[in-house]
């Protein structure tokens, strides 16, 4: 529940605006309780969560250094709030960046199974909603344009969990207005990492596992397209079905080839190397991310501007060939729909 709040106004400083602070808290009542933790907390649908870093020490950095003390002490609210504020406002290097409203907030966590865990949000406000308002004027209405904040959707935010404090927290990010600048909200204000669980591991492998069957399988061996689309399905159903995920058992079960298998394996090592992370081999399937990857595993051949065959099933009920009139597949069905 959300039980504290505090907003101030963060400028961009290249462009000289200002930052105004405010000297107290928002009283809340039920009404604006109810609406601001929706519009605060919809927009975290997604499992995947970041942990703060530091290049040195974890405490340097200065948004997991004030959350701590919040979380420790929560008479240090406002004046932790404030340094989040100067934070923000100092870190602003890009002339396009908006100025907004920060909302510092508090949640009470509910208690689950003896574990009650309270939450930091900040969020920032940016684009501004043009709205009628309608006004009485005598016997009629007058009509008067003004411009607020609409609650559809939240510009930035995030939400820290009091959890995990020795790595870094547990974190939930969103930025859905990055102004040209990818970099501001998630590297430059809160400094983020995606945390190393369930979801990252499921996120990565499929990831890895794309890249070989699209860029580097045609490149070593026979492969058609058709080929790819069977391993691509394959995969996606393998991680539907199962709970957990066994490299081994994937790759027997899904690439089955060992020269195949022995090829992934060095693409995947190699991609690590690169990508500077450390994808597991043994790890639960985590079902969220792999709805999110899947919409990326569509299986579909494109011929020239005239067709697409969107491959859904069996490889065998496909084939290609070649005759006097050019190249061909052929196509095999039980009942058509």
């Amino acid at each position: 529940m959300l039980t504290k709040l505090i907003i101030h106004k963060v400028g961009n400083k290249i462009n000289q605006d200002s930052l105004i602070l405010s000297q107290q808290e928002y009283q809340l009542d039920e009404e604006y309780r109810e609406m601001l933790e929706d519009f605060f907390l919809k927009a975290f649908k997604s499992e995947e969560q970041f942990q703060f870093y530091s290049d040195s020490y974890l405490v340097n950095n200065p948004i997991y250094s004030s959350v701590s003390e919040i979380f420790e002490d929560l008479a240090k609210f406002q004046y932790e709030s404030e340094n989040i504020a100067e934070h923000l406002y100092d870190i602003t290097e890009n002339p396009r960046v908006q100025a907004g409203e920060l909302f510092i907030a508090y949640f009470e966590g509910e208690e689950t199974e003896g574990v009650k865990i309270d939450s930091i949000g900040i969020f920032k406000t940016e684009n501004k909603t043009p709205f009628l308002k309608i006004q009485p004027e005598g016997e009629t209405f007058d009509i008067e344009k003004d411009y607020g904040i609409g609650l559809t959707k939240l510009d930035k935010g995030c939400i820290i969990y009091n959890n995990f404090k020795e790595s870094g927290y547990a974190v939930s990010v969103v930025d859905n207005n990055k102004n040209g600048d990818q970099y501001y909200w998630f590297e430059d204000f809160l400094k983020v990492k995606q945390r190393d669980d369930e979801y990252f591991h499921t996120q990565e492998t499929l990831a890895v596992y794309k890249d070989f069957i699209v860029k580097q399988l045609p490149q070593e061996f026979e492969t058609t397209k058709a080929d790819q689309a069977e391993f691509l399905n394959k995969s996606i159903e393998f991680f539907k079905e199962k709970e957990k995920f066994d490299y081994e058992e994937f790759t027997k079960e899904v690439l089955q080839d060992a020269n195949v298998i022995e090829s992934f394996g060095n693409f995947k090592s190699d991609y690590e190397q690169e990508m500077q992370v450390s994808i597991s081999e043994d790890f639960a399937i985590n079902e969220s991310a792999v709805k999110k990857q899947s919409r990326g595993f569509k299986s579909v051949i494109k011929l020239d501007k005239n067709f697409s065959i969107y491959v859904h099933g069996d490889r065998k009920m496909i084939e290609q060939g070649s005759d006097e009139k050019g190249k061909y597949y052929r196509l095999y069905f039980d009942e058509e729909k």
